[in-house]
């Protein structure tokens, strides 16, 4: 055992004191920054206003109903022009407007497409507005026309909503087990992806150092590659806690300093999120399988960085059939959300490959009531003796394929690798 802490604290110890990973933690929190606070002054910023002359033909928006709209909403303004087509079509720049709309004489049952016209492009979003307001204005019209007051107008927007309920698992609620769902099991599949790689690239960069050969002639391959695995997966959880401790630093400054801008309604939203599920199972799950997940794949990333030498491509090549399982475990993840109870949620959850995504799907929806126990019990413990195995396996590999250069292996020698009598 004092082996293998001997191999985890090398590990974590030069890899956190790496300008790659202090970058990387700084960096995280500078973009969710600009993430939040940039999407709201991109927002800001590519409104357009614009000024719209209006020839009503049909008599229906008359300039009261139209001053009442440009006050309640000053991003566009549409005036009410008592010029001919023509007119407006010669002068409408210099006269100060960016097009002009003109209403032909339409009756109120049946409406009529109206057209934009201006010198210029634009896009749906910049008369989103205008529309708007001409909306509003006629479907007032519409209904002075039908005799409906406002009470009666209410009745007929109620809708009956149909809400999934768990009634064996009161706290879950199914719209915010989806939103969780999705979070956990794409960081996860973030998590095994970036870190698995890391675990290659360390390999790879050792063995061409000629650094492991001097390893593995003091240590065991299960302890050298166990070691490995466990340091970079505290590298990754460290690295994880910090850009969660900087997320909610972010947001209790913004919270102290009176800001009740996107940012506090983002993660307030958040907050309410997790508290209508069961949070202390939830974070359980989830720091297993984003552990058990993590040595899983881990391995299989080791083992192919064993086998190859400098070349990347060789690398990517290898590693493509481990990449399209985390891959297809997202796709299952979709599956699994839209149907918690289905064969793919289920399988999904308990084959080792995909489990710790799929399965963190569906916890969300609750326990025992979409997740009975056994389920959870039997996921677990099949992904124990899969990453316990995967660990074991490239150990063996990594045994043989540390030592050897220039060739490139197949997928044939490397099982003759790892099942050989040493």
């Amino acid at each position: 055992m004092n082996k293998i802490f001997i191999i985890i604290r090398r590990e974590y110890l030069t890899r956190v004191r790496k300008k790659t990973f202090i970058i990387s933690t700084l960096l995280f929190p500078l973009l969710y920054l600009a993430l939040i606070f940039g999407m709201g002054f991109i927002a800001e910023k590519s409104k357009q206003s614009l000024h719209v002359a209006l020839i009503d033909s049909s008599g229906y928006f008359t300039a009261p109903l139209l001053s009442k709209e440009n006050l309640a909403d000053d991003n566009s303004v549409i005036t009410l022009v008592d010029k001919n087509a023509d007119s407006v079509m010669a002068d409408h720049k210099k006269a100060g407007y960016d097009g002009y709309i003109i209403v032909p004489a339409i009756n109120w049952k049946q409406g009529a497409p109206l057209l934009f016209k201006a010198n210029k492009a634009y896009g749906r979003s910049s008369t989103a507005a205008v529309e708007a307001k001409l909306n509003t204005i006629w479907t007032a019209i519409k209904k002075d026309s039908l005799q409906i007051d406002s009470l009666k107008q209410d009745i007929l927007n109620q809708r009956l909503m149909v809400t999934p309920k768990n009634i064996q698992d009161e706290t879950a609620n199914a719209q915010y087990a989806e939103a969780i769902g999705y979070i956990c099991g794409f960081l996860i599949y973030l998590i095994l992806l970036i870190y698995g790689s890391q675990v290659m690239m360390g390999v790879m960069e050792e063995k061409t150092n000629r650094i492991a050969e001097v390893i593995v002639s003091s240590v065991k391959p299960f302890q050298m590659m166990l070691g490995k695995i466990l340091g970079i997966g505290l590298v990754a959880l460290t690295q994880f806690l910090l850009w969660i401790a900087f997320v909610l630093i972010i947001y209790n400054v913004g919270k102290a300093s009176g800001n009740t801008g996107m940012a506090s309604d983002m993660v307030g939203k958040m907050q309410q999120i997790f508290t209508s599920v069961n949070v202390p199972l939830i974070l359980f799950c989830f720091g297993f399988y984003f552990l058990a997940g993590f040595f899983f794949y881990a391995s299989l990333y080791g083992a192919i960085g064993s086998a190859v030498n400098e070349d990347m491509r060789e690398a990517q090549s290898l590693s493509f059939p481990v990449t399209m399982l985390v891959i297809i475990s997202i796709a299952m993840m979709s599956a699994a959300i839209a149907d918690p109870t289905g064969p793919i949620a289920v399988w999904g959850s308990i084959i080792p490959f995909s489990s710790p995504i799929v399965m963190m799907a569906r916890i969300p929806f609750g326990v025992p009531g979409t997740v009975p126990w056994w389920q959870l019990i039997l996921s677990m413990s099949v992904l124990i003796l899969s990453f316990t195995f995967t660990v074991w396996f490239a150990g063996k590999i990594y045994r043989t394929g540390i030592l050897m250069y220039g060739k490139k292996p197949t997928w044939k020698e490397l099982m003759k690798w790892a099942f050989r009598k040493n």
